[in-house]
């Protein structure tokens, strides 16, 4: 009868477990606990680090200093200088981390010239999108005619299958981050002709770099983020061979113009330092469901 007795109780304690453990099973699968689905507010806002970078990145600096303080993103006051103007606060220590393209010759020479080591981390992608009159006949063009336009060989719309209309070609300031995409994704190496140019001031006749002016001839690229500045009901997106830029074939190579952005900090950043929490945040799971929700395209 005792033996009958010990035999009932084990039952009942290996039930007990096995419903323990069936709970918590469960519990774990509707739930779908995930810390890094799910991270907990990293920063207040007065520790977040200072951060700096391209135009065309400042959305993205936004979101994430929004999600990762919880604050709103209208008060979260982040503000860019700029790509090249960023890299020197990163090298003379008045900001934490930028958030840019690759460095380029000259910004590298200048943190060599400090002494400081740059440690560059890849966050995010962005397509270069060509675009023009939405009234042209062109609905795309090939990377060499793109190319043979910028150059100078190509100059009317009848050579690449529109109307006989002169190309206006216009381009970008040769310190943006459209600009360096240009120059090495599509341009190659391959000089560009002038650019259009407008005179500023009468007396120093200083010319800048002229802003893209949507007339019948006219052809001109920005990088994804910046269609919100144009009237984009005005003009047309073209297709390059024949590929569309949108986010899956920029996530798989297949719409090869596009830009790569980057997290740099000083390589001597402490490993407990809250800049290096900001930089594993950003390249984190989460972080990079961020760069998505902020209209970026996400890195392998």
């Amino acid at each position: 009868m005792n033996q009958n007795k010990k035999v009932i109780n084990v039952l009942l304690i290996i039930i007990m477990i096995l419903v323990v453990i069936g709970c918590i099973v469960s519990y774990l699968y509707f739930v779908e606990v995930d810390e890094d689905e799910n991270p907990n507010i990293l920063f207040n806002i007065e520790d977040y680090p200072k951060v700096d970078g391209s135009i065309a990145t400042l959305k993205m600096a936004e979101e994430f200093k929004s999600k990762l303080t919880g604050e709103k993103t209208e008060n979260v006051n982040i503000v860019h200088t700029k790509t090249e103007n960023a890299y020197e606060n990163l090298i003379n220590k008045k900001v934490d981390l930028i958030l840019v393209t690759y460095p380029t010759e000259k910004e590298t020479v200048k943190a060599q010239e400090a002494g400081i080591e740059l440690e560059i981390v890849p966050v995010a992608k962005d397509a270069l999108l060509f675009f023009t009159n939405k009234d042209n006949k062109v609905e795309n063009l090939t990377l060499t005619q793109i190319q043979d336009i910028y150059s100078g060989k190509i100059t009317n719309w009848r050579d690449v299958g529109g109307d006989d209309i002169t190309i206006t070609p216009y381009q970008r300031p040769s310190t943006s981050d459209s600009q360096k995409v240009m120059l090495t994704s599509v341009m190659q190496g391959i000089k560009m002709k002038e650019p259009e140019t407008q005179n500023i001031d009468m007396w120093k006749l200083s010319n800048i770099i002229t802003d893209y002016t949507n007339s019948q001839g006219a052809i001109g690229y920005c990088l994804n983020y910046y269609k919100i500045l144009y009237n984009t009901e005005e003009l047309k997106f073209l297709t390059v061979n024949d590929v569309e830029p949108t986010y899956d074939n920029v996530r798989t190579g297949l719409y090869g113009l596009q830009a790569e952005y980057y997290a740099v900090i000083r390589k001597d950043e402490p490993e407990n330092s809250n800049t290096r929490k900001l930089l594993n945040a950003m390249t984190s799971k989460y972080g990079q469901n961020i760069v998505k929700e902020a209209g970026y395209v996400q890195v392998d």
